[in-house]
């Protein structure tokens, strides 16, 4: 018995161990990231290797919305990112709904059609995408963004909730229609509280991704004014400039608004699957 306890005490140490290593090298790369932000200076080659040692200053953050469009960029990138969601949720879901709930000719054929373009990477259609932003005078402008990124969520995200709306009871929708209920009011009132988690995890994935996206918002977009905070802040770490501290300050107040928002829905998320309603 002491041999076995001695043993299952050695395992948790050696776990214990391996979980520290890998705690270290996750955590070092953020940390560093922070002292980064406060520390005095503004090359990377000048940081001390330990977090912090430096010293601590303000004055990147104050030249981030004194010098540079920091809070115009933040706002930009912020109306996308939602504006992005909101339409990606409603039309995928409006979308689901309509091949999970209808029998019509050609509905296998327009399934597997959406799913053969989600098999092509989106830099594939770049030339097409930008001639016909051109075309619809969308090119440096915000909604020609949003409208580049919507498009490419609604094959994926279709199927996807597609297929967790099958799994939702149809009984529901007899019982709603024998009522009277109507079936943009089943949709509504019935389908989409059921399909909560699958449209909240649909909400924070079409949120995230056009956060810190660069290729596309330099693609489309050309106006100072209209830039996004990828596209500023990486003129922090161009040829041009070296002024990692002040991209550290920057990639520091990125994610602080991030997070929040990642944890508030994470919690929806999780009550969301604990109050889901009966399936079949």
């Amino acid at each position: 018995m002491i041999k076995e306890h001695e043993m299952h005490q050695f395992n948790k140490t050696i776990i214990y161990l391996i979980f520290l290593i890998v705690s270290v090298f996750v955590i070092y790369p953020l940390v560093y990231v922070v002292s980064g932000a406060f520390a005095p200076g503004n090359s990377i080659a000048s940081l001390d290797i330990v977090p912090f040692k430096n010293g601590i200053t303000f004055e990147h953050f104050v030249e981030l919305f004194t010098k540079n469009d920091y809070g115009r960029w933040f706002l930009n990138t912020l109306l996308i990112a939602v504006e992005t969601s909101a339409a990606t949720v409603v039309i995928s879901s409006l979308s689901a709904y309509v091949f999970s709930r209808f029998t019509f000719r050609f509905k296998k054929s327009f399934l597997m059609s959406l799913l053969i373009l989600q098999i092509f990477p989106s830099f594939v259609g770049m030339i097409a995408i930008y001639v016909i932003l051109l075309r619809i005078g969308g090119l440096d402008t915000l909604w020609g963004l949003v409208l580049v990124y919507t498009a490419g969520n609604i094959p994926y995200n279709t199927w996807m909730v597609k297929n967790y709306m099958d799994t939702v009871s149809k009984s529901l929708d007899e019982a709603a229609r024998i009522d009277g209920a109507s079936h943009f009011r089943v949709f509504a009132q019935i389908i989409m509280p059921v399909a909560k988690p699958i449209i909240t995890f649909l909400a924070i994935t079409s949120f995230t991704a056009p956060w810190m996206d660069f290729i596309f918002p330099k693609m489309v977009l050309r106006s100072p004014e209209n830039q996004t905070l990828a596209l500023g802040l990486f003129a922090f770490v161009s040829d041009k400039k070296n002024e990692f501290t002040v991209f550290a300050a920057g990639s520091l107040l990125v994610s602080i608004p991030f997070v929040i928002f990642f944890l508030v829905t994470q919690r929806t998320l999780i009550s969301s699957f604990g109050g889901a309603a009966v399936k079949e």
